[in-house]
């Protein structure tokens, strides 16, 4: 195992630090300055004028975003959405979908749905009508499904991809905690070609969108935490900074402990995937990687998040603050994977011998 980053994805860091250290925008505004920097090109094939990047080089872009706590859809978009459709788009398809995704089309995963998180078992349904299939079904707490050019929605018999323009296609945003737009989405009998449903599990689908959303999650805690130490180190109470209380300088070493570790499982599951290996066990590996990144995404940042806001005392509430853009983002995608109580199910279930 090595997890030091390579020259493409140093090279992939370097373009996201230096776009954000000269543009002030942190939310939608900052989408077309991230377009025309080529960030897009990175995880489309080079036949499509991409870069022909894969899961560790969208994984770095992710987390230095992040770190920012930047609210534009490159997790949907470039996380969600566009590996599976490059593993898996027919060519006739990609011809029409990349481009656009390059010139700044978004795209969104349907993850969920009512009282299914990651559904395994799709309630939605997709039946050949011709030359068509038809979708019918109901997804909730899809990010960017208003601004999203095409939905992925997986389905009984795989992942349909959905032009948003579609008939039959109803979207009804939903109250979030930060700045990232949700839908409920309603497909009925929504009509799409044959060859936009592809005839593949959600397996992988699944195991693409924790990793990537566990790479978020290791920039949002980065980012907090930085954030604090240095309200910490300037912030002062009777004449002495606040770091220099031991209670606070406690709580403080525990963070960077919760922050390590989360990024120790972030870089691991998503090293895991890229590798070139289909043998059993490391397939095996994978998935114990992902489920402990999982757990601890859903478990620990909420409450890594909880304290850092603690530690900025009153001003940390405040919306117009900084921190309120990582909580509100840390919430979200936890909730997105499901919960605490629901991941643990999954882990404690690979650990059972029954």
């Amino acid at each position: 195992m090595d997890f030091t980053r390579d020259e493409g994805q140093d090279a992939v860091a370097e373009v996201v630090v230096s776009v954000l250290e000269r543009e002030p925008a942190r939310d939608f505004e900052l989408w077309p300055i991230l377009v025309d920097s080529g960030l897009l090109s990175v995880a489309l094939p080079e036949r499509f004028g991409g870069d022909g990047m894969g899961l560790p080089e969208i994984s770095v872009m992710l987390t230095e975003l992040a770190t920012d706590a930047v609210a534009v859809p490159a997790l949907p978009t470039v996380g969600l959405a566009l590996p599976p459709l490059v593993a898996w788009l027919p060519d006739s398809v990609a011809e029409q979908v990349f481009p656009e995704v390059a010139a700044g089309a978004i795209l969104t995963v349907a993850l969920s749905e009512p009282g299914a998180p990651f559904v395994a078992e799709p309630a939605t349904t997709a039946v050949v009508d011709g030359d068509a299939v038809r979708v019918t079904g109901y997804k909730i707490s899809v990010p960017y499904a208003e601004q999203a050019r095409w939905l992925v929605i997986p389905t009984d018999a795989g992942l349909a991809l959905v032009d948003a323009g579609a008939e039959g296609l109803t979207i009804t945003p939903t109250p979030t905690s930060g700045g990232m737009p949700e839908a409920g989405v309603r497909l009925d009998g929504v009509r799409i070609p044959a060859r936009q449903l592809l005839p593949v599990g959600l397996a992988e689908l699944h195991r693409i969108a924790v990793a990537s959303i566990g790479a978020v999650a290791d920039g949002l805690l980065k980012g907090a935490l930085v954030l604090t130490a240095e309200h910490l180190r300037t912030r002062r109470q009777f004449n002495r900074p606040l770091a220099e209380f031991q209670a606070v300088a406690q709580q403080i070493a525990d963070l960077y402990v919760v922050s390590r570790t989360l990024h120790a499982a972030a870089v691991s599951a998503n090293w895991a995937l890229s590798q070139d290996d289909a043998t059993p066990e490391h397939q095996e590996r994978i998935d114990d990687d992902l489920d402990v990144l999982a757990y601890t995404v859903a478990s620990e940042l909420p409450a890594a998040m909880q304290k850092c806001h603690h530690l900025h005392g009153g001003i940390g509430v405040d919306v117009t603050h900084p921190m309120h853009r990582y909580f509100s983002q840390a919430k979200d995608i936890a909730r997105w994977l499901g919960g605490a109580s629901f991941r643990l199910d999954r882990l404690g279930a690979r650990c059972s011998s029954t």
